[in-house]
Order: structure tokens, then C-alpha cells, then sequence
């Protein structure tokens, strides 16, 4: 799947795929950095900040969308009882943690580049937990360039020694 959205993206211009790559949640920065710095050789600061900036604007997007989303799902007689499980399920999932390291947690979170732990999970939690938007959007920018600066060192060295084993 991931190698069919690369392939979606081979004939943008470089910094719009590693733009967009950063925007789409199964690919998100974990992808977009290694691909503009190994397969378009593009300055890594600049791949650096491009894939925050992509990596960010959905979930800044999010934030602002959900409060409404989630109003309108809880009135639909479809969506309304089900969605209200899975906020409760999602809450008790993440609770313990959240309460345990707040803020910070928040941050790691998003930082740690893992599967399920980026910037769009990130803005869920925030709102599940209702962080007003003044106070999550902070946390999630400084969880994005964590995680991009996660990536990046990774690439880095990673890169180097695929070059010097080949």
C-alpha cells in the first residue's frame, strides 16, 4: 500500500511529494523524510520543515473540525451510539497515560515515530481529552519536530551505512 502512494507521487516535483506524503496518516513524516532526503537528495533542513508543515496542517485542521464533526455524529441516529463507544473505548484506552504524564505524555506521544502515534492520533487524543485548541496545538507542533527530528537522525545514519555496506 505504502509503495503504491510513493508511486502515486514519483512524477511530483520533490518537495511537493515529500509535502504531501507528510500530510496522508499512514505515511506522515516517517515516510516523507527518508524519501526527500535519500531518493530526491533534497537539503535536509528543508525536508525537515516541509514535512512538519505537511505533517502538522491536518491535525491543526482537525482540532478545528471535530468539536463539530463530533456534535453532528452524536445527533445522527446511524453514527450517534456507536461513536459514542468508540470515544469512551478510546478514552479508557488512553486515560491512564494521559493523567499520568499530561502535557508531556502528549508530546511523546506524537514524538515517538511509531505506527498510530502521529500528529492526526495526536489531535484525536487532545480532543478526546478536551484540550482546548490554545493549549493542543502547541503540544502537537512540538511532537511533530520531535518526531521529524526522530526520523531525520535516523535517515541520517541509516542512510550512511546502507551507502557504505553497498
Amino acid at each position: 500500500m505504502i509503495s503504491s502512494i510513493i508511486q502515486f507521487f514519483s512524477d511530483f516535483d520533490p518537495h511537493w511529494a515529500v509535502f504531501f506524503l507528510s500530510m496522508i496518516p499512514i505515511t506522515e513524516l516517517r515516510v516523507s523524510i527518508p524519501i526527500g532526503i535519500e531518493a530526491y537528495h533534497l537539503s535536509i533542513w528543508k525536508v525537515w520543515l516541509i514535512a512538519v508543515v505537511g505533517d502538522f496542517l491536518p491535525a491543526l485542521f482537525l482540532l478545528w473540525v471535530m468539536p463539530q464533526l463530533h456534535d453532528f455524529l452524536l445527533k445522527s441516529k446511524v453514527f450517534g451510539k456507536m461513536f459514542s463507544k468508540r470515544l469512551e473505548q478510546a478514552e479508557k484506552a488512553f486515560f491512564g497515560k494521559y493523567i499520568k504524564y499530561g502535557a508531556l505524555g502528549l508530546i511523546i506521544f506524537i514524538g515517538i515515530p511509531l505506527p498510530f502515534t502521529g500528529s492526526w492520533t495526536g489531535a484525536l487524543v487532545a480532543f478526546i481529552f478536551n484540550i482546548p485548541f490554545r493549549k493542543s496545538w502547541p503540544l502537537i507542533l512540538a511532537g511533530v519536530c520531535l518526531s521529524a527530528t526522530i526520523v531525520t537522525i535516523i535517515t541520517l545514519f541509516a542512510g550512511g551505512t546502507i551507502r557504505g555496506i553497498f
